[in-house]
């Protein structure tokens, strides 16, 4: 957050997220990344970093299956060429938010960043809790030099000869140091990669001088409700609360792979009887190589010390406790008990009684994607205002249409299904052939003609 005191004296403001909240994020930020405080190589306490494990899993079930479709003549058609070139980077967005809590999702021109509470500060937000003011940070690094540009959003108060408007203004400010660890001075954004962007934008507005609907940005934030700073617009990591069990599960685990990794056996043998018989006590068998687990130990008689030592494994009591933090750490981040296990086969792929099993996950996932929706509208419309303003597209209304997957769904199940429908008549069968067997249209109808039986002629003729 080196940048944050430039911002706040560049732009006379404040950044609203309080340090309770920057530190909460940061140490979530760390567990995410595999470097939790609890690491400890000389205790041999590692991590398994299951905080990745939980965000992944939560961003493969929210955008399982998921299409978002645009329609509205050429305008529609050009956001829709937008969206699909994200496309392959929603999964990771949504990760990514649930890591951090909160990622911000904006136009840049050629397409869409995303931010992390890492790369920008909050300065306003509205009576509903939206973040309406707020400042990025973008940077890069050319000829050993490093480049940074501070981007203000904000929505300003401005008197007309109608009345009073409110019109929407981003503000530029570009950096230069040869340190990575500071912003540098100030430079002019000609002689940056950012050359076509003004110092600051003139006042958007909406056709009859209205505000925007909302910022040219789409903020997607995690469902649960933020408990370190109640004011605050962030949302917390999904496992904020389960840092505790986390960090248990990694101790346990951590026992358990160095028992483990302890349980070789081990041969007490007396030194003696590694000699030669006919040969003094100083001469050992000639080309005689013990194995690394037998150990020489000097006895009152070599044929009394000869002794293996084999370690008896707690393993299955380790995974029992692994299992319960499992639990614990899964119904703390908004899933159903017993969805993360070990050596089980259980979850939300499992095809009868899902519903009823895994209710909590569901809905979880419905919230989260519920949130996701309301990100991408939001950048879906700046994308639409990005397009009015610099003339890409004519102006015109769009449609967006959402369709997720079936986290329950079971394809043998719905194979089954579909074929009762076949045998009942509902559907023809080339749509079931078509649909399962990964057949075009025109071979699945071929193939159905094709076995119609043949209808008999008159008389014997062919």
């Amino acid at each position: 957050m080196i940048f944050k005191k430039q911002a706040e004296k560049d732009f006379q403001v404040k950044d609203t997220t309080s340090a309770q909240m920057m530190a909460k994020i940061t140490e979530c930020a760390n567990i995410y990344r595999g470097a939790p405080y609890w690491v400890d190589p000389e205790n041999r306490i590692k991590t398994i970093n299951f905080a990745k494990a939980v965000c992944s899993e939560t961003a493969r079930l929210v955008t399982l299956g998921i299409k978002i479709q645009i329609d509205g003549g050429a305008r529609g058609a050009w956001l829709q060429e937008q969206i699909d070139k994200a496309y392959f980077n929603l999964r990771h967005w949504v990760e990514y938010g649930c890591a951090y809590g909160t990622v911000v999702i904006k136009p840049n021109g050629n397409g869409l960043d995303m931010f992390t509470p890492c790369d920008f500060i909050v300065t306003e937000q509205d009576d509903n809790g939206d973040i309406v003011g707020i400042v990025f940070k973008d940077s890069y690094t050319a000829n050993d030099k490093h480049y940074t540009r501070l981007e203000y959003h904000r929505f300003v108060e401005m008197q007309t000869e109608t009345g009073t408007v409110y019109p929407y203004v981003i503000s530029n400010r570009a950096y230069i140091s040869r340190s990575s660890e500071s912003l540098g001075d100030p430079i002019p954004l000609v002689q940056t990669k950012w050359a076509d962007l003004l110092d600051e934008t003139p006042p958007i507005l909406k056709g009859g001088n209205e505000r925007l609907d909302s910022p040219m940005y789409g903020v997607f934030r995690t469902p649960s409700a933020n408990n370190i700073d109640l004011s605050s617009p962030l949302g917390m990591p999904i496992f904020a609360e389960a840092i505790e069990e986390m960090k248990d599960l990694d101790i346990a685990y951590s026992r358990n792979a160095g028992e483990i990794y302890d349980s070789e056996k081990i041969i007490l043998a007396d030194d003696r009887l590694m000699f030669d018989s006919g040969k003094n006590l100083n001469s050992r068998v000639e080309d005689v190589k013990l194995p690394h687990y037998v150990k020489n130990v000097f006895g009152n008689s070599p044929e009394e010390f000869y002794q293996e030592i084999i370690p008896q494994l707690n393993t299955a009591t380790r995974i029992d406790g692994i299992n319960a933090l499992l639990s614990q750490i899964g119904y703390k981040c908004g899933f159903s008990n017993g969805y993360f296990v070990f050596n089980e086969s259980s979850g939300i792929q499992t095809a009868t009684g899902v519903e009823a099993e895994q209710q909590r996950t569901i809905q979880f996932i419905k919230d989260v994607r519920d949130k996701l929706e309301s990100c991408m509208d939001d950048t879906i419309y700046a994308l639409s205002i990005y397009a009015d303003l610099y003339g890409i597209t004519p102006a015109g209304d769009y449609e967006i249409t959402y369709d997720f997957g079936d986290i329950t769904y079971n394809r043998e199940e719905d194979r089954m299904r579909w074929w009762q429908y076949v045998m009942q008549g509902k559907v023809p069968a080339w749509m079931y052939f078509q649909k399962f067997e990964g057949m075009s249209e025109e071979d699945a109808k071929a193939m159905v003609k094709e076995a119609q039986p043949k209808e008999p002629k008159l008389f014997g003729e062919e």
